[in-house]
């Protein structure tokens, strides 16, 4: 398989696509294991200690974080790194992430040269376990999502969320076949009313349709927890209460992550209101989603979706080592990365063709 350099302001490093990130991402997932390698001094100074680099997320069975953790992992393992990847496998809450956090910060301390990369369920509650974390002198790293103060936070790798989700307005819009002087319904599905990745994409979006869509009415929002069941079911629940034969009939979904995009869908190819790809007109609700999942492309292809946001964990998972690693060795980040590094996102359409779409789908177990 082919390696694809890519580039987001820091130096190059490099990427595994296709089968290669499949196959990193299982042994990333068999290999966890927690690291005790007692006291040594930490970032700048000099240490003959293996580094240790702790990895907690939210809901890491999510084909984003799996996608994060091969990246992660083989980053890792070309440093000689001590990879702990950790967070409920299916959960993204606080109150799942937290115990995680501190169990971790606890191991960190006695594992030093090490480091924390977090990726906040919500950026309040894990505040203070980042303070605390930062007294006991181990750098935090932000993933994905972010502390509520930065000022706390050595580095900070994500997605463009802001421009997804203009960009996602842009794409749900021309689904709908949206023209001046008509209205247009549709609602927001969403993991947590707190992420920032969830509140920076809704922004954009509601940002987005306030300056080009007037005629798009945002009727409600909803929060899954990043279970695609919870996000079925409120998705169904909608159904039900626009109905197409209602005064207010549903016109459109912005589903802001991946799990959201899976309940979605499958709610809508149960009620027979799902587009394909020659048919997304009255009577079908158009679909725009959040995240290259497999699962999720495919039902791009068939027109399920009007387009999915992509975003590409696997290199945020390669930058948060590499910057962590770089940091516990030099005291500093690497040369020409700033402290917020942000990433590009991509739009697939149903009308990518294969090889476009096969090169932004996440890695999978």
């Amino acid at each position: 398989m082919n390696k694809e350099s890519l580039t987001s302001g820091a130096p190059t490093r490099t990427r595994w696509t296709g089968a290669k990130a499949v196959v990193a991402a299982s042994l990333a997932v068999s290999s966890i294991a927690l690291v005790g390698l007692g006291s040594a001094s930490v970032a700048g100074a000099s240490s003959s200690k293996k580094i240790t680099i702790a990895f907690v997320v939210g809901a890491e069975a999510d084909p984003f974080f799996i996608s994060m953790n091969a990246g992660a992992q083989a980053e890792a393992t070309k440093l000689h790194v001590d990879l702990i990847w950790q967070g409920n496998p299916s959960q993204y809450s606080p109150s799942t992430q937290i115990p995680v956090v501190q169990q971790v910060t606890t191991q960190l301390a006695s594992a030093k040269p090490s480091a924390l990369v977090l990726g906040p369920t919500d950026p309040k509650a894990l505040e203070p376990y980042v303070k605390v974390a930062v007294k006991k002198h181990i750098p935090v790293f932000n993933v994905d999502s972010q502390d509520a103060s930065l000022k706390n936070i050595t580095g900070f790798v994500t997605g463009n969320n802001a421009q997804g989700g203009q960009a996602a307005a842009d794409a749900l819009a021309g689904a709908m076949g949206y023209t001046a002087g008509k209205t247009y319904n549709v609602v927001v599905g969403m993991t947590s009313p707190t992420a920032t990745t969830n509140v920076l994409r809704y922004d954009g979006f509601k940002a987005e349709i306030a300056k080009k869509y007037p005629g798009i009415k945002i009727l409600a929002e909803a929060y899954s927890q990043s279970s695609p069941t919870t996000a079925n079911t409120n998705i169904q629940n909608w159904l039900t209460e626009y109905s197409q034969s209602s005064k207010t009939p549903l016109n459109g979904i912005f589903a802001i992550d991946g799990t959201n995009a899976e309940g979605a869908a499958s709610a809508l190819q149960a009620g027979g209101l799902a587009c394909s790809k020659t048919v997304c007109g009255s009577g079908h609700v158009a679909l725009v989603g959040y995240d290259a999942y497999s699962s999720n492309v495919s039902l791009l292809s068939s027109g399920v979706f009007a387009a999915l946001i992509a975003q590409d964990p696997y290199q945020e998972g390669i930058d948060s080592v590499f910057n962590a690693y770089t940091y516990l060795k030099t005291g500093k980040l690497p040369k020409g990365v700033s402290k917020t590094t942000t990433l590009p996102n991509v739009t697939l359409l149903s009308t990518s063709n294969s090889t476009f779409l096969a090169k932004y789908t996440y890695a999978t177990a």
